[in-house]
């Protein structure tokens, strides 16, 4: 198969040859790089990479992935990082628009009748920057001889991937991971991987976050060899029964194998060094374990997420260890009863916010150092809840919730604004995805990945089905696999709130922006069919946050009153020189001549841009103290 630049254009088309979703689950070749937390069979590609900048596809350097192609002139960028950040393009904010509004006539293809021109629109426009990136590695040893996998973290917004000039495959969603066998293409030395980052395809009416406008390979590059016997996907349900106080451990495995190699799994739970379960099984393609606990569990939750762990062995027919999988779990319950969302048989109190990823140095590029500071504040201030507004995450964020006891809304990469609110209004006549067929298959893919990476972690209590898109079937469709796939959590979504047609199928909850509490009060007072939340409220842009106490004081009146997410975390602002004074200054929308622009609507957190806290926080952390 050749790459195809019209596949920037066409909504249908958004995985060419991707390997499929999976559990994001660690593995190790033995036990001694599993103590010591050496991935010896993952290879870093981050680093310094070749780099060419073009304006459009038509002026790009098409061949630039070939072996013999001279790239001796490309300049050199960071990896992982945006382009923007580089020097490159333009920093352009927007919130509710889309970014070329005013600039280029777009519609979503299969909307208005057909009635406009859809061919070309991204891969013949005349500003659709591209990045063509190129590096050369080796293989390191423990690889060698192994199936390889190429990863992608996260890649704004649509890439084209070639493995020592043959082409490998395409992929879009900017924040979830994408990944690639390239076994057939790859060497021991010398290898040549060739990426090709276009900022704008028909993801883009799908990622219209309130947010900078990135692109490039924002996150972590990897590669890595699978052992031959090989944990392809885990699911692992804690299943824990309030009622009854009973515990069930359930694990569904996919193991991928040679044909040659036949073995067994070795299964144990661990509560510290006491082994709760211990199983042996001859190995399958498929398995499934479900296993009642004889004794009482402790159970996970924000006050005391306690954690389980589980390990996996695969062993060949002699016996000799080939694969060790580690998980940490958390036995909890997640439900509606009587109308009222319940944690482990106990009313549940969301004391949340949304937050964007962001470094006031690398924008949406963050590292270890940030997670770990916002788990420190949200901890210090009683901050229970997470909203990851409004896509996923880096992966170790999650790990973080879990052992933090941090109560994760897990958004699926999908926001729509643009293309139902205009001006303030709502006018729906081109939404997508709507009930436009051609859209359903790509958002219930972003459902998919988001579901199969992030299944196994405690601190996910619901799934989001994404922001600010109104609502129609392909959004009904994404509830749908949600409840079939996982009747344990809870689904999440706003924008029925604008579309009623749809309330009884798509989200279990009553969920509204900045709703009035005069408001909240009447729909409760009202034989509410849904327990009620604010996904977003409090809106803490310049001197806010007045009025929480009527908010906080429907938790005392109302039990179906759950709680909320607050707008937001952290202002995003980047650090810049300023021209007169030769200080570091902090930026906001608007500030660097971007237009369309929210303006300092960027700037709405509890936190400034470079962590530190806003006076707003002292009240965040009085009010959601009360109610821990």
């Amino acid at each position: 198969m050749e790459a195809d630049i019209r596949w920037l254009d066409c909504p249908d088309v958004f995985r060419v040859n991707q390997c499929e979703a999976h559990s994001d689950h660690y593995f190790y070749e033995n036990r001694t790089d599993y103590e010591n937390r050496k991935q010896n069979l993952k290879q870093s590609l981050n680093g310094m990479w070749k780099f060419h900048y073009s304006r459009n596809a038509k002026e790009r350097p098409a061949d630039f992935y070939k072996e013999d192609f001279d790239n001796r002139l490309f300049d050199e960028i960071m990896i992982p990082g945006h382009i923007e950040m580089a020097g490159y393009d333009k920093i352009h904010y927007i919130n509710t628009m889309y970014p070329w509004e005013g600039h280029y006539y777009r519609r979503p293809a299969g909307t208005l009748d057909g009635h406009h021109k859809t061919e070309g629109m991204f891969s013949e426009a005349e500003y659709n920057p591209v990045g063509s990136y190129v590096r050369t590695f080796d293989l390191s040893e423990p690889l060698l001889g192994k199936r390889i996998i190429l990863s992608f973290e996260g890649a704004e917004q649509a890439i084209y991937v070639w493995v020592n000039g043959a082409f490998v495959g395409y992929a879009e969603d900017s924040f979830t991971v994408s990944e690639f066998d390239i076994t057939p293409y790859v060497k021991e030395k010398d290898n040549l991987l060739a990426v090709e980052v276009h900022k704008r395809s028909t993801a883009a009416f799908l990622e219209d976050q309130d947010f900078f406008r990135f692109f490039g390979l924002f996150r972590d590059v990897n590669i890595y060899g699978l052992p031959k016997l090989h944990v392809q996907d885990l699911w692992i349900q804690p299943l824990y029964d309030s009622k009854s106080r009973k515990a069930t451990f359930v694990a569904d495995l996919k193991i991928a194998q040679d044909k040659e190699m036949q073995g067994s799994m070795h299964i144990l739970l661990l509560d510290g060094e006491k082994v709760i379960l211990n199983q042996t099984k001859a190995i399958e393609d498929s398995m499934h374990l479900e296993i009642p606990l004889t004794e009482p569990v402790q159970l996970w939750d924000s006050r005391h997420p306690y954690l389980y762990k589980v390990e996996i062995e695969l062993l060949d027919s002699r016996q000799n260890l080939i694969e060790i999988v580690p998980y940490e779990i958390g036995f909890r319950e997640i439900k509606i009863e009587d109308g009222i969302i319940k944690l482990n048989g106990e009313r549940f109190i969301i004391n949340g916010v949304n937050r964007h990823e962001w470094c006031a140095d690398s924008g949406r590029c963050i590292r270890e150092e940030h997670e770990i500071m916002d788990i420190e504040t949200m901890k210090k201030n009683n901050i229970n809840a997470v909203r990851t507004c409004h896509y996923p995450d880096h992966i170790t964020w999650y790990y973080r919730c879990d052992r933090a006891g941090i109560y994760m809304m897990a958004e699926t990469n999908l926001e729509s604004h643009g293309s139902f609110q205009k001006m303030g209004q709502v006018e729906p006549s081109w939404n997508i995805p709507g009930s436009v067929a051609l859209w359903e298959a790509a958002v219930l893919d972003r459902a998919r990945s988001n579901f199969e990476m992030f299944k196994n972690h405690p601190s996910v209590l619901f799934w989001s089905l994404g922001n600010e898109s109104y609502a129609g079937d392909g959004i009904a469709a994404m509830h749908r696999f949600f409840k079939e796939k996982d009747p344990g959590r809870l689904v999440h979504y706003e924008g029925v709130f604008h579309n009623r047609k749809y309330e009884d199928v798509i989200s279990d909850v009553e969920s509204r922006m900045y709703a009035h509490p005069d408001d909240i009060k009447e729909y409760l007072q009202n034989q509410p069919k849904k327990p009620f939340i604010l996904c977003e409220y409090m809106h803490d842009m310049g001197n806010s946050l007045g009025g929480m106490k009527d908010y906080m004081d429907l938790l005392d009146e109302f039990p179906n009153y759950q709680g909320g997410f607050i707008w937001d975390f952290i202002d995003q602002a980047i650090w810049v020189t300023d021209e007169i004074t030769g200080k570091q200054v902090l930026r906001y929308g608007g500030d660097f001549d971007d237009r369309p622009s929210d303006y300092e609507f960027s700037g709405n957190g509890i936190l400034f841009a470079d962590r530190q806290e806003k006076p707003a926080m002292q009240k965040v952390s009085y009010y959601y103290g009360k109610y821990k």
